[in-house]
C-alpha cells in the first residue's frame, strides 16, 4: 500500500480500518472487501461520518443489509452500492430511449450471457454454494429493475456443471421476471460453455418496436469493441449506436461520481442500500425459488 502511494503521490496510508475512517479529510469510503467482512467496515466508516460505497453484493443476508441501511440512514450517512451495471453504456441508453417511448409500452425482455468463467483466482468465490445469482448476474437483476422497474414474482432454475471442480456453486441459471402489467423478462447464464462464440445479449421489445444490444466485455473483458445498440420501431429504419465506452472501466466511474453529486447535493444516490434492498430481495428470491421449486413473490423477502 505504501509504494502503490508512493508511485500515485497519494497523502495517506492507513493501516487499519479504524485509522482511515479516522484520517482528517477522508469524506468517502470504498469499500472493497469479501462481502462478510463489508457489515463491519461499514459500522465503523459510518461511526467515522465517513459516506460510503460498498461493493455488491451488498450483504450475504436481507437482515444484514436493512441493518447498514438503518444505520446509515439514522446517522444522516450516504450509502451507496457498486451496481455500476446500471452506467454501462448500452444499459443506460436503452432505459433513456425506453422512458422517451421509443418502443411505447414494454411488453417483453430477454437477457443471454454464455462463455466460460474461471471463479478459480478468488478461493473463497470458487467455493462460494453460492455463485452466479449473487456474485453475477445480480448486475442483470439490477439492471432490469433500473430499465424496467419492480418486478413482483421471480422463477428460477440454477444447475452446474460437473466439470468445474472447485467451483461449488450454481454456474448455469435461468430466471422469469413477472410484472404486474403481464410484462415478462427472461435471463439465462450460462458460465460453462466452453465451446461455443462468447455473448452477452439483449432484448427490449415493446408494443411499438424493440432494441437489441451488447455487453461488450462479454467479448473482450479487457479492451476492444464497445458497447452496440439498435433502435427499431414501427415505420422507421433502424437506428444503430455504437459506444466508444465500455463497462470495464467506464461505468465504474458511474456509482462513485454520482454518490460524490449525492453528498454535496444532499440527496439519496441513484444506488443507494435502501434502493439495493430490492435488488437482493430478487437475488435472494431466485435462490428460494430454485430451492422449493416455485415462484417467489418479491414482497417475501421485503417483509
Amino acid at each position: 500500500a505504501q509504494a502503490i502511494a508512493h508511485e500515485f503521490d497519494v497523502p495517506h496510508v492507513a493501516p487499519s480500518t479504524e485509522a482511515l475512517v479516522t484520517t482528517a479529510g477522508v469524506d468517502i469510503v470504498d469499500i472493497a472487501v469479501p462481502p462478510w467482512a463489508q457489515p463491519e467496515s461499514v459500522e465503523l466508516a459510518v461511526s467515522g461520518g465517513r459516506h460510503v460505497l460498498c461493493q455488491k453484493p451488498f450483504a450475504l443476508e436481507m437482515h444484514q443489509a436493512r441493518r447498514m441501511v438503518e444505520i446509515a440512514e439514522a446517522s444522516g450517512i450516504r450509502l451507496a452500492v457498486n451496481q455500476q451495471m446500471r452506467w454501462t453504456a448500452a444499459v443506460a441508453a436503452s432505459r433513456d430511449l425506453i422512458a422517451r417511448g421509443a418502443i411505447g409500452r414494454p411488453t417483453a425482455a430477454q437477457l443471454q450471457v454464455c462463455g466460460f468463467a474461471d471463479w478459480t483466482p478468488w478461493p473463497w468465490l470458487a467455493t462460494s454454494p453460492r455463485l452466479d445469482v449473487l456474485f453475477h448476474s445480480i448486475h442483470y437483476l439490477d439492471s432490469v429493475r433500473w430499465v424496467l422497474g419492480e418486478p413482483e414474482w421471480i422463477t428460477s432454475i440454477h444447475g452446474r456443471a460437473p466439470e468445474l471442480s472447485p467451483v461449488e456453486g450454481e454456474t448455469r441459471t435461468a430466471t422469469v421476471l413477472e410484472y404486474a402489467d403481464g410484462l415478462q423478462v427472461l435471463l439465462t447464464m450460462d458460465h460453462a460453455d466452453v465451446h461455443g462464440a462468447r455473448m452477452n445479449v439483449f432484448r427490449f421489445s415493446g408494443t411499438d418496436g424493440a432494441i437489441d444490444g451488447t455487453i461488450a466485455d462479454e467479448y473482450d473483458a479487457v479492451e476492444g469493441r464497445g458497447d452496440t445498440l439498435t433502435q427499431r420501431r414501427s415505420g422507421h429504419p433502424p437506428a444503430v449506436y455504437e459506444f466508444s465506452a465500455r463497462w470495464l472501466p467506464d461505468a465504474f466511474l458511474g456509482p462513485m461520481s454520482d454518490l460524490m453529486d449525492a453528498v454535496a447535493s444532499g440527496r439519496e444516490p441513484l444506488v443507494s442500500g435502501r434502493d439495493n434492498l430490492h435488488t437482493l430481495a430478487l437475488a435472494f428470491g431466485s435462490y428460494r425459488s430454485a430451492e422449493e421449486r416455485r415462484s417467489v413473490h418479491v414482497a417475501e423477502l421485503l417483509s
